[in-house]
């Protein structure tokens, strides 16, 4: 087991280097974008707008994904770090940035498992009821509780399990959703066409582009999470290679999942009516309809997915805490590893407690459905606010830091796109009506908002203490690995 060897001179354990490859990498990513769980869910939302041409929609929203895997991939190159994001803003821009992308990240990824757990509750507890006679709908929470127990057990026993787990939950839910999209488009047969890639058949009310860029904006979202796999660089086999390698894979051949399974339900239901395809006409519906028992095997896959995406939330919120913590700016007992299993030991309890108790409080008070959607809306915020400061974070490195490697095409026309494609979606996912296909939000939807600014709020009082008191250890943000040894170089500047 290998040591970071601190400034003062004190070995510590630190997390098990090189202990997963390219596969576990990807599958990382994968998993924290739930495919199952956004197909069936998450891209629908968006035919609402762009009715039966969505699979343009995805389409696009795949290519402004890709923009931003681009600009995370060139920095997680240079800076493989367990800190990710906030190594990145810290590094390219300044110490503030990354403490806030890191405040701001950490809060949602700690919010990510409570989220998938609250879909698991209800989506077990509604099937349950409709199958099985005088089962309660209302009795979902032993069934969130279980998921957030296997996760911990999981993410406990060390990135080796929890990778391979991750790998395997991600082939099975893509693998049956993938089966289920050949067979509708096999019995679509004649109706299949190509149609769905124009503006055809958009509703009246979002006619013809509108309605397709506002669905982009809907289908972005699903793709939230390309990016997870960049905290694990400190575990991972040639991480300035493999994680770039994995997000880009990820994005990429999800993106195309998603675009080949949005054509298949499309045209099984057909384009013209799909404007209205919801919860009671979802995948589940049609493969039961059509099927018979297959909607069996689309139900085990959206269960099998919100394990799976739990489980890579807990992998970055756990591994961004550690990392933060064991140049000072967390408390240290975040940084405690488990001699066995070389896993932040303190960070999986807490990630749990959190769990535990955002499920509940969130599920009790507003029921799960509003506290999902309320759950996913803070993250929506928080997350694609991020996305943008990394495509900035990009141009500024790579002019900094590395101007003789500076090109233009990938270091500045893409991060520029990418920012420009991502600013609907951070209003749209805010309720912000600045362009005409974004509602407000309803309550309790609308609290996002200001749970968001209570947070950072709380960030700036934080920061300016830390400041004060460590200001070392906010410069350090952007240090806290170094693939060639992994030591911890804690810089004598003080933090502006």
């Amino acid at each position: 087991m290998g040591v970071d060897k601190l400034t003062d001179g004190v070995a510590k354990p630190e997390l098990k280097r090189g202990a997963i490859g390219l596969r576990e990498v990807t599958f990382q990513s994968i998993t924290a974008m739930a495919p199952g769980a956004a197909v069936a869910a998450s891209i629908p939302a968006g035919a609402a707008f762009a009715g039966g041409d969505l699979p343009l929609s995805v389409l696009i929203a795949l290519i402004a994904s890709l923009l931003t895997a681009v600009s995370i991939g060139e920095l997680a190159s240079r800076i493989p770090s367990a800190g990710s994001l906030a190594a990145y803003g810290a590094k390219a821009i300044h110490p503030i940035v990354g403490f806030f992308i890191g405040w701001g990240y950490i809060f949602v990824y700690a919010l990510v498992p409570a989220l998938v757990f609250l879909q698991l509750g209800f989506t077990v507890a509604g099937t349950l009821s409709t199958e099985i006679h005088g089962y309660p709908a209302s009795l979902w929470w032993p069934w969130s509780l279980a998921g957030m127990g296997v996760v911990f057990i999981i993410n406990y026993r060390g990135i080796t399990t929890s990778a391979k787990t991750g790998t395997i939950l991600g082939a099975i839910e893509i693998a049956v959703f993938g089966v289920l999209a050949v067979l509708f488009i096999a019995k679509a047969g004649g109706h299949n066409t190509l149609s769905v890639f124009g503006t055809s058949y958009t509703p009246k009310a979002f006619h013809g582009v509108t309605g397709v860029i506002a669905g982009s904006v809907y289908s972005l979202l699903a793709f939230a999470g390309f990016e997870a796999a960049a905290p694990l660089a400190e575990e991972a086999k040639s991480p300035k290679v493999t994680i770039r390698k994995g997000i880009l894979a990820a994005t990429v051949g999800i993106g195309i999942f998603y675009v080949f399974t949005t054509y298949a339900v499309t045209v099984i239901y057909g384009p013209g009516k799909f404007a209205n395809f919801n919860s009671a006409s979802s995948w589940q519906g049609l493969a039961q309809s059509m099927f018979g028992l297959f909607w069996i095997l689309v139900f085990f896959a959206i269960i099998n997915s919100t394990l799976a995406n739990g489980n890579a939330g807990t992998n970055v919120s756990t591994r961004m805490s550690y990392a933060l913590a064991r140049v000072g700016v967390f408390p240290g007992a975040l940084a405690k590893i488990t001699p066995r299993f070389q896993t932040p030991k303190n960070a999986n309890i807490i990630q749990l407690i959190v769990s535990v108790a955002a499920v509940l409080v969130l599920g009790l008070s507003y029921n799960p459905v509003n506290g999902f959607a309320l759950d996913g809306t803070i993250i929506t915020i928080v997350v694609v606010a991020a996305y943008i400061l990394m495509n900035v974070s990009a141009i500024v490195y790579f002019l900094r830091h590395e101007k003789r490697n500076f090109k233009f095409f990938t270091h500045l026309f893409v991060p520029a796109l990418g920012v420009l494609v991502l600013i609907p979606a951070l209003f749209a996912g805010a309720g912000v009506p600045v362009f005409s296909f974004i509602s407000p939000l309803p309550a309790p939807i609308s609290y996002a908002g200001p749970v968001v600014g209570v947070w950072l709020v709380l960030g700036a009082v934080f920061y300016t203490f830390k400041r004060k008191t460590a200001p070392e250890s906010l410069i350090a943000i952007s240090e806290v690995f170094g693939e060639e040894g992994g030591e911890v170089h804690l810089s004598q500047k003080t933090a502006p």
